[in-house]
């Protein structure tokens, strides 16, 4: 027989899986000696039977009948015994806390007969009709889907007609009153009486905790936090103790720190003469626990003993629920606290500093998330702000500017030094320019993983996507907001907030973070800059912290960097090179021109001056990048996008050319670009004519750009610097491919080494994000000096997604089906894309075991990504420039999390 239910004294805090966290916890404690009312725990396993078979298991009724009858007999009551009645309550307890989303029933065992023997052991009538009323208004909403506003109404009538606004004001009579009310609206809204059987509670009330595992507030809080849908929860049976009995009496929630800042201290709520969900819910002003040690000075030296001893066991920051019954202390739960992410780092190096953890241990008790947190650009403290809409919050931080509705508007405020925020019904490539020029961007479509929100996180600016209730007019240049009066335009300033998808109207302060300060300007000027003691602590806890992973990490961590500007950024932030260089992003503006030219030349002679127009161009830059990575390594991917991203949209070029034909004004030039933009349109282009097969079709493309990272390369040796450039081949899927492009490139590499008299041997490697490529990847390495894995590509051809088409159509039902737990582009699906990782770098290593493996795709900035990485032996990550400082922690996270994991298996 399965066994589906353990007494607090059978587990310990190792079983959540099991036992969820609160019941781990529960048994934790009961295993030290501190006072817990005495219970069970009914497990997972038992949630998860019975979400699959939409009944509880057979076995369960026994092994609960037996776990209460040994409960009844430790304490001689029986459940709802008329003369002397145990109750207990039934409460959720998933493995991972998910406060507030699941169901709690206290009071369990109260009916008609046993109200009056608790009213008589107790000595209190008003405790005993007050503990009832609340059962049935309980059980009503939570087992009976009763709407809990009838018994709410109710209550305020009955509190109104006798002069009182406090429920404990309220007399022995009016409850009674109220507890006919309560039964008879259950009765009218069910069509049954409410159970007067103790057991019939207990059952139905468990079966209630199982299936709010999938309410929506559940289901939404587990997508949100990165939850399983497939874990259950645990349902935790306990005695109930009462913190109602007067004033000898009471309820509260401590912390063994303060959660919000990470201060050392005693924090916490009490209120006397008042239940658990009394100090949740906020109806009366709560006490600090100062003022309860005037009230009850045992009570509190025994709860802080408690306190310190649990901190000390968890070797963390507790947060701890109790109650006091007529002078004696219970502890309900612990588990270790939630807190913010500054309290997390300050917490961490303080537990350090006094020897609870080592500085190992500190390193995994924060996150890459939390880091981010920290470095996002915040709302000034205290100021207005007038509330337009809130949508999906894309990429964090803070940002305020007028209204740019194109990239021509959003380039001349910046050029005018005039802040700007890009307002747009969605993005496509062609508004990047516009993005780069933003402080940020807002649009009316798309969410998480839309053109907008990935470019944007990429860049380090705040995004918010989706907001439907925007109507924006391009055309007219104006904006409407629905339930607002009026136009805005690009007179008008808006602010938004990239944490929380607010957007406001109107100026709102926004300033650097002081941890922002920090990872640009270095810890001496962070220090200088922080306003009090405790930002202080918070910057060198960071810098403490990060010092330790940089000093662990194996894997070194790359940027991704297309500019000058985007090298600056990631030296700045700690990037020990460029992971991917994306050459065509050097062809965009002004530029452009120059590659159509090329499209469009029909002779030798044309495409050679195309190609000599570009060369300075593109050799000018990779001078001033090489001078900025000077010594360090800088991948170069060769062009790599299809040709119709360089020429216009041929839908409103097809229309312009009908018109002007039809007006007799048509230019042949435009007819001849027609012709060209349709012979090069592709109905797929993201598996057309792009990559290494653009490279291959197009003659002197790959010389080109060869011979401009060669040149550039020549230009820094001369004045004496230390370039190191590698050569990356893009959307490689055949050995044969790979061999062309490297002889072509290598021949230019030649040829520039003999006319300068300089040693020009930079490696030539392949981007793998083809499934082709990751499967033959043996073959592939005999031709590649290196591999660098494109896991934004690689996600779309494994799993046959367009990342800018699927998820406006479907991903939102995959998320609410549970197909997917997170977007696989935000983080690695390990099981399918992360398996073609993992064969390529086994494959790659079987022929050339010293090669040198990367990843350059969005994930290589993901905490949970980078963990993976790591458990696969690649060398280095590449990220956004201002994913960076994540990256370094999260890589010297996976060393030690690694270690630990290890060193459990071994144990076990």
């Amino acid at each position: 027989m399965p066994k589906y239910v353990y007494r607090f004294c059978e587990g310990d805090k190792d079983q959540k899986d099991l036992l969820g966290g609160k019941g781990a916890n529960l048994a934790e404690m009961t295993k030290l000696g501190l006072p817990v009312p005495p219970g069970f725990t009914v497990t997972t396993d038992a949630c998860r039977a019975y979400l699959r078979d939409g009944e509880v298991p057979d076995e369960l009724a026994v092994q609960v009948t037996r776990a209460l009858r040994e409960v009844e007999e430790e304490l001689g009551r029986q459940l709802g015994d008329p003369d002397d009645p145990l109750l207990v309550s039934v409460r959720s307890g998933a493995k991972f806390s998910m406060p507030g989303m699941m169901e709690t029933v206290l009071n369990i065992g109260l009916n008609d007969s046993s109200v009056e023997g608790l009213a008589k052991v107790s000595g209190d009538s008003r405790f005993a009709w007050d503990s009832y009323r609340r059962l049935i208004q309980m059980f009503g909403k939570t087992v009976l889907d009763v709407d809990g506003d009838l018994f709410s109404s109710a209550l305020d009538t009955k509190k109104s007609d006798r002069g009182v606004t406090m429920d404990y004001e309220l007399s022995v009579g009016a409850l009674q009153e109220l507890v006919s009310e309560f039964k008879e609206i259950v009765r009218k809204e069910t069509g049954t009486a409410f159970p007067q059987d103790p057991r019939e509670q207990l059952d139905l009330a468990t079966e209630a905790v199982f299936r709010s595992w999938n309410t929506e507030r559940a289901h939404i809080y587990r997508r949100r936090e990165k939850i399983p849908h497939d874990l259950g929860t645990a349902v935790n049976v306990c005695t109930m103790v009462f913190g109602n009995m007067g004033e000898t009496s009471g309820t509260g929630v401590c912390f063994t720190r303060d959660p919000s800042t990470g201060r050392a201290g005693v924090y916490g709520d009490y209120l006397v003469n008042a239940q658990g969900e009394d100090v949740v819910a906020g109806i009366r002003n709560t006490l600090s626990l100062a003022d309860l040690e005037e009230l009850d000075k045992v009570s509190y030296d025994e709860l802080r003993a408690a306190m310190r001893r649990l901190e000390t066991h968890y070797r963390d920051l507790c947060d701890i629920e109790f109650t006091i019954e007529r002078g004696k202390l219970w502890l309900l739960q612990t588990r270790v606290g939630k807190r913010t992410a500054g309290a997390a780092f300050r917490v961490a190096t303080q537990l350090v500093d006094e020897r609870m953890i080592t500085i190992d241990e500190a390193l995994t008790r924060v996150t890459g998330e939390q880091l981010t947190q920290l470095m996002f650009p915040q709302f000034a403290t205290g100021a207005e702000r007038d509330l337009l809409t809130r949508a999906m919050p894309a990429s964090p931080g803070a940002a305020v500017g007028k209204i740019a509705f194109n990239n021509e508007e959003a380039q001349a405020m910046a050029e005018a030094g005039i802040s700007c925020i890009l307002v747009r019904r969605e993005t496509n490539p062609d508004d990047l320019p516009g993005m780069v020029a933003a402080a940020g961007v807002l649009t009316a479509r798309g969410g998480k993983t839309s053109h907008a929100a990935v470019v944007a996180r990429g860049m380090g600016k705040t995004c918010v996507c989706g907001a439907e209730s925007l109507d924006v007019d391009a055309a007219s240049k104006t904006l409407r907001v629905r339930g607002h009066d009026g136009v805005f335009t690009s007179q008008d300033t808006i602010a938004i907030d990239g944490t929380t998808g607010e957007v406001f109207l109107g100026d709102v302060a926004v300033v650097d973070s002081p941890v922002m300060t920090y990872i640009h300007s270095g810890l001496e000027k962070a220090l200088e800059a922080a306003p009090d003691e405790d930002t202080r602590e918070l910057v060198l806890a960071v810098d403490r912290l990060m010092q330790h992973a940089d000093s662990v990490r194996r894997l070194s961590v790359r940027a991704n960097a297309d500019t000058p500007e985007d090298a600056r950024n990631a030296v700045a932030r700690g990037a020990q090179g460029v992971g991917l260089c994306r050459t065509e992003h050097m062809f965009l503006g002004e530029r452009r021109q120059f590659v159509q030219d090329l499209i469009l030349a029909s002779t030798d002679e044309e495409r050679v001056a195309a190609l000599a127009a570009l060369l300075p161009l593109q050799k000018g830059d990779f001078i001033e990048m090489m001078e900025t990575m000077d010594s360090k390594p800088m991948t170069v991917r060769l062009i790599d996008p299809p040709l119709h991203e360089f020429l216009p949209d041929l839908t409103e070029l097809s229309v312009k050319v009908a018109v002007d034909k039809a007006n007799g004004v048509l230019d042949p030039a435009d007819e001849e670009l027609l012709h060209v933009v349709r012979a090069h349109h592709e109905a797929n282009p993201m598996l057309g004519l792009r990559g290494v097969r653009l490279l291959l079709t197009m003659p002197g493309l790959i010389e080109l750009q060869v011979r401009a990272i060669a040149e550039a390369a020549v230009e820094r040796l001369r004045v004496g610097g230390n370039p190191r450039p590698e050569i990356m081949i893009p959307l490689v899927g055949s050995v044969r491919e790979l061999q062309i492009a490297r002889d072509r490139a290598q021949k230019v590499l030649d040829e520039v080494s003999e006319e300068s008299g300089m040693d020009l041997s930079f490696p030539i490697g392949a981007m793998i994000e083809l499934p082709r490529a990751a499967l033959t990847s043996e073959h592939i390495a005999s031709e590649a000096d290196f591999f660098s894995f494109g896991t934004n590509d690689l996600t779309q051809t494994t799993w046959g997604f367009s990342r800018d088409d699927v998820e406006g159509s479907f991903f939102g039902h995959y998320t609410d089906e549970g197909i997917f737990g997170v977007s696989p582009f935000e983080t690695l699906d390990r099981d399918g894309v992360g398996q073609m990782v993992r064969i390529g770098a086994e494959g790659a290593r079987a022929t050339k075991p010293g090669i040198k493996l990367g990843v350059c795709g969005e994930h290589g900035g993901d905490p949970d990504s980078i963990q993976f990485f790591h458990s696969v032996g690649l060398n280095y990550v590449s990220c956004s420039p201002y994913r960076v400082p994540v990256a370094r922690l999260e890589a010297g996270r996976a060393v030690i999390l690694d270690e630990v994991q290890d060193e459990a298996q071994a144990t076990a």
